[in-house]
């Protein structure tokens, strides 16, 4: 990952081209631009950010073809206990509609592997489908293990039974929980497993799978034991600010109320959109983004969530 916190980013407004259902409570919007210019090029794995309104902004997987640089699709799960976004986009959004958009960014790329094992959990199916099609391209071994509480709720069935035997759909009420031992068990050592999904199917196959063959990305923070919170100091190199972040208050906040603007959207430490550049110091990590290598090396953090192991952190801010 690279710091994305003062980087330019792309932010337009787009048009909302077309709403479908692909499957019960999955809605998929499909983004593009009103001059019909294209949009900035993107891998498998990507989200952007959806700018709802203000302090209403959710960040949704890209589940398109990647070669295609004049549309944008992403699935969106109607969530009835969420915090509103998802609410908004299924009631509120309509066809011609404009959306405004940031992104794409990506803390969950597809790396180069001759074998993958795909697991998904409903909705977690939407930043492993583009991946299905470069690992297929690619000529890479791989297989996918899709769960979900019902066939009914389980999108893109009819675009993954293309790849026959290869995916299997395995809904909840008619199999029980996935059979991970089944995918993750004695894994080749050149195999890559990436999953997306719920809390508990990503802690599942974390228990299952060495950190080191392990991609996951997480739509909720991931439960963690942290120490209780310190004072520290805070050195903003690029503008000549040194800040203190008190007990109970982010980085991020402090920082901003000291008028340094830096990009966010989550503010839960899983969008990776304040990924900032760390000269000095150790941080004190409570994201849900950053692997464990990253989090060792201690070279960027996310100071929406995390904190300082110590009493001095110097930025690139």
């Amino acid at each position: 990952m690279t710091s994305s916190s003062t980087s330019p980013v792309y932010e337009a407004e787009l048009i909302l081209d077309s709403r479908e259902f692909a499957a019960e409570g999955v809605l998929v919007l499909t983004l593009r631009h009103p001059l019909g210019e294209e949009l900035p090029a993107w891998e498998p794995g990507a989200h952007i950010d959806v700018l709802l309104g203000p302090d209403l902004e959710r960040q949704y997987s890209l589940c398109g073809d990647p070669a295609d640089r004049h549309t944008w699709r992403i699935g969106v799960l109607r969530e009835p206990d969420g915090r509103g976004g998802s609410a908004y986009v299924h009631t509120e959004l309509a066809r011609g509609d404009k959306v405004r958009v940031r992104g794409p960014r990506n803390n969950f790329a597809l790396e180069p592997m001759p074998r993958y094992r795909f697991v998904a959990g409903g909705i977690g199916i939407t930043p492993i489908l583009p991946m299905l099609a470069a690992a297929e391209a690619a000529g890479a071994e791989w297989s996918l293990l899709y769960g979900g509480r019902s066939r009914e709720s389980m999108a893109f069935q009819q675009e993954l039974g293309a790849y026959g035997d290869r995916v299997t759909v395995a809904p909840q009420d008619e199999t029980g929980l996935l059979d991970l031992g089944s995918v993750l068990d004695g894994l080749p050592e050149d195999t890559l497993v990436y999953c997306c999904g719920p809390g508990a199917l990503l802690d599942a196959v974390e228990e299952r799978c060495p950190g080191k063959a392990l991609r996951v990305e997480r739509f909720r923070p991931k439960e963690q034991e942290t120490g209780p919170d310190s004072e520290f100091e805070v050195v903003l190199e690029r503008t000549g600010k040194t800040v203190t972040v008190p007990v109970g208050v982010s980085v991020l906040d402090t920082v901003r109320a000291a008028g340094v603007e830096v990009l966010y959207s989550c503010a839960e430490g899983t969008c990776g959109t304040c990924e900032t550049d760390v000269l000095e110091g150790t941080p004190d990590h409570r994201d849900s983004v950053l692997s464990d290598e990253e989090r060792a090396a201690g070279e960027t953090m996310l100071i929406c969530v995390s904190r300082c192991q110590g009493s001095r952190l110097v930025l690139d801010l």
